[in-house]
């Protein structure tokens, strides 16, 4: 980890990574509602950073939800349903004797299939295990921006077909699943329509340009065969996903994170079994990609 970033007017202290790309931010309580000063503070760091993680926050269902509103309104999270009486938040729960895949064990951006995708996610740890469950994230902006001049030109005008019919479709992963599942999920023949979007998305604050594609979510490249396809998104999912371009976040309890789908893709690691694993997860509505 880089020393602390503190300005003298500064009213956070944020902890980057050594890459950048990922950052602690202290110095605030989410619990109540940030002055606009300070709103605009953690805004720059999460355009700076793309992941932000907020330690010790012990929230409330109802401060989740500000502290999400305080970022813009609620995305649409289908295809899992919410707590009762909270349509807008998903509790991720895994019971100790579960046998099913931990939630989330692909490389994916949220929702990258719905017309306009959500901008953020956050997720606020309530139980967590003594072992595994990790998150790990890849920075797609700093992935596109390794690549060769060659390579940029060739991906700007191409548009990438995106689904959600591989996990929640009526032949998906979880219409096959046998084993017990917490969470409810819900298939649906709406999972298996597809959206396209830029393969290469223009961020719209930070007018940075990242790799919009996931192994999960996305099918193929519009125009091409899948063979063709398959090359192409093949390379690109393995380079994306080094070493260099990732930043693993550890939980730890009243931990917020919040990260930008805009620009990043990420994987929950399980290693958990026999613990008990409950989070509680919102996202923030976005913009069609461009």
């Amino acid at each position: 980890m880089l020393d602390r970033v503190r300005t003298p007017n500064s009213n956070i202290e944020v902890t980057p990574t050594a890459s950048g790309f990922g950052a602690v931010v202290t110095g605030l309580d989410l619990s109540k509602p940030l002055a606009n000063g300070v709103m605009d503070e953690v805004r720059q760091a999460w355009a700076d950073h793309g992941v932000l993680s907020f330690p010790d926050q012990p929230l409330s269902l109802d401060q989740l939800e500000a502290v999400t509103l305080q970022f813009g309104p609620f995305g649409v999270d289908p295809f899992i349903a919410p707590m009762p009486g909270r349509p807008n938040v998903l509790e991720l729960r895994r019971e100790p004797d579960e046998k099913a895949t931990n939630f989330g064990a692909g490389w994916h951006s949220d929702w990258s299939f719905q017309p306009a995708p959500p901008a953020a996610t956050l997720l606020h740890g309530q139980v967590i295990p003594p072992v595994g469950g990790d998150t790990l994230f890849a920075d797609c902006t700093g992935a596109y921006a390794a690549l060769s001049p060659v390579m940029r030109e060739m991906l700007a005008p191409l548009r990438a077909i995106h689904s959600a019919g591989r996990a929640y479709g009526t032949k998906g992963v979880f219409a096959r699943e046998t084993e017990k599942r917490t969470m409810q999920i819900i298939v649906s023949e709406e999972a298996d329509k597809t959206h396209t979007h830029p393969l290469v998305r223009t961020h719209l604050v930070t007018g940075e340009k990242a790799l919009f594609v996931s192994p999960v979510y996305t099918l193929g490249i519009e125009g091409m065969t899948p063979a063709e396809s398959q090359a192409i998104l093949g390379f690109l999912f393995a380079h994306m996903t080094q070493e260099a371009f990732v930043f693993r976040h550890r939980w730890a309890k009243d931990t917020l994170l919040i990260w930008d789908n805009r620009r990043t893709i990420h994987l929950a690691e399980g290693g958990y079994d026999g613990h008990l694993r409950v989070m509680h997860r919102t996202t923030v509505a976005g913009e069609v990609p461009v």
